[in-house]
């Protein structure tokens, strides 16, 4: 019998107020109707992360209906310091057995499972370190390994998330530009 496979988590950060994009990103839709929570949750499923949570702040009474079912909602209290609240949130309510996380935010609307999948190519660990590269343009998801979560939140700060950290670690790039662009939606849906 072989080992068992790692167990790896999904985050979708998605607490902010979205003040350029006309409000919170949590409450938005694409044109079909569809929630992006629901499209970010459904690509880190996809993927391959076992459980998901989504990290609410701004209006997350509201966006607490448009969470899919099965999907744990965190609160980031101080959402308002900015993504690294949300990040550091996101990582504390990893549930114990996870050895790794896929973070990733709610305004990537046309982020695919693919691209999620390619990110979680094993060999996959506590120690990985890896991030989503376009064109050489860093980018999300970025997956964190369980040594990683608390420098990564540690060197959080602000409205910056681990960008800083995954570049002094030397994270494994993973280039992503043939699956998907790694825009993501700022203005108005």
């Amino acid at each position: 019998m072989g080992a068992s496979p790692t167990r790896v988590a999904g985050i979708v950060l998605a607490a902010g107020a979205g003040t350029r994009a006309g409000g919170p990103k949590a409450l938005r839709r694409d044109a079909g109707g569809t929630p992006w929570l629901h499209a970010a949750v459904a690509a880190l499923r996809e993927g391959g992360c076992g459980d998901v949570l989504v990290v609410l702040g701004a209006a997350a009474d509201d966006a607490r209906g448009l969470v899919p079912p099965g999907t744990t909602i965190v609160v980031a209290e101080n959402w308002s310091v900015g993504l690294s609240a949300s990040l550091r949130a996101g990582l504390a309510a990893l549930p114990g057995d996870a050895e790794a996380a896929v973070v990733t935010l709610v305004d990537l609307a046309a982020l695919p499972g693919a691209a999620v999948g390619r990110i979680l190519e094993p060999p996959v660990g506590a120690a990985t370190l890896r991030r989503a590269t376009y064109a050489a343009r860093p980018g999300h998801p970025v997956l964190l390994g369980r040594d990683h979560w608390v420098p990564a939140a540690d060197s959080a700060e602000g409205d910056r998330g681990a960008g800083r950290y995954l570049r002094a670690q030397g994270a494994e790039l993973v280039e992503l530009s043939g699956l998907w662009d790694g825009a993501d939606v700022d203005g108005p849906a």
